[in-house]
């Protein structure tokens, strides 16, 4: 079995077969999906698949990006949806200074992601953690508020194998998806190579980040393969070796995935 651990089914672009979709998961091999909320909007439809999908469990959490979004009532809201039964984690959450270079707004990522972060520790929920063009602040945060007491991923993975490796230190998890297949993704694919297997999740960030040779078209969780085929390829093991080791892992990580 296929454990998807990042999925935004919820986007529009699903909107005209989303059903359809998620209903053949099962014959394509893929026995769980964790959908992750972005904004508020996100995460509310996300609980609601997760009550349409006996397979399909929900991340709630602001992104960096949405963090307009968040303000004393909607964190309220993440932390009584936090304790419904189909919600695993808390995320996404994060920092990301690709998009946001004023030092105010990234302060206020700071702020929110260090209050989502205590939300996932009173919940005893892991986090989905975001980070792009800030990784020296993000591993400080998440060292500083002594983030090896709450468990999580750090998706989308993009930097070198040494941050990684400050990660699995801490007990987190690597999340590798289609990137990994890219000709030119060199520091990712030495991370799916250097991290030890038990730390490693599949994901796809769909509908983006499509592997080889599907590049460019819209993502989904049928495209996994892709990812299992080129990690097993850089490791030297077995595709059904990467299948079975990140099935586990995901189900360690998100305890509430039954």
């Amino acid at each position: 079995m296929i454990f998807e651990s990042h999925a935004h089914y919820d986007d529009q672009q699903f909107d005209s077969d989303r059903g359809e979709l998620l209903s053949s998961m099962e014959q394509h091999g893929v026995g769980r999906i964790v959908n992750v909320g972005s904004d508020f909007a996100a995460c509310k439809r996300t609980l609601e698949l997760t009550r349409q999908y006996p397979f399909l469990y929900g991340a709630v959490g602001i992104h960096p990006s949405d963090i307009e979004d968040l303000n004393e009532d909607v964190y309220d809201w993440l932390k009584e949806t936090a304790a419904d039964s189909k919600i695993a984690a808390i995320g996404e959450i994060g920092l990301d200074y690709y998009w946001e270079k004023d030092p105010k707004v990234q302060s206020k990522q700071r702020y929110w992601f260090c209050r989502q972060m205590e939300l996932a520790r009173e919940a005893s929920l892991p986090v989905i953690i975001h980070s792009r063009d800030a990784a020296e602040d993000t591993l400080k945060l998440v060292q500083g508020i002594h983030g090896e007491d709450i468990p999580g991923v750090v998706h989308c993975f993009s930097y070198s194998p040494e941050l990684a490796q400050e990660y699995v230190k801490m007990g987190y998890y690597i999340g590798i998806g289609g990137v990994v297949t890219f000709k030119n993704a060199k520091k990712l694919k030495e991370t799916a190579m250097q991290v030890p297997l038990e730390r490693i999740l599949l994901e796809t960030d769909c509908p983006y980040l499509s592997p080889e040779p599907n590049r460019g078209k819209r993502n989904s969780s049928l495209n996994l393969p892709y990812v299992v085929k080129e990690i097993a390829a850089l490791r030297g093991i077995s595709e059904e070796e990467v299948r079975n080791a990140t099935c586990e892992n995901a189900f360690r990580l998100f305890s509430k995935v039954k």
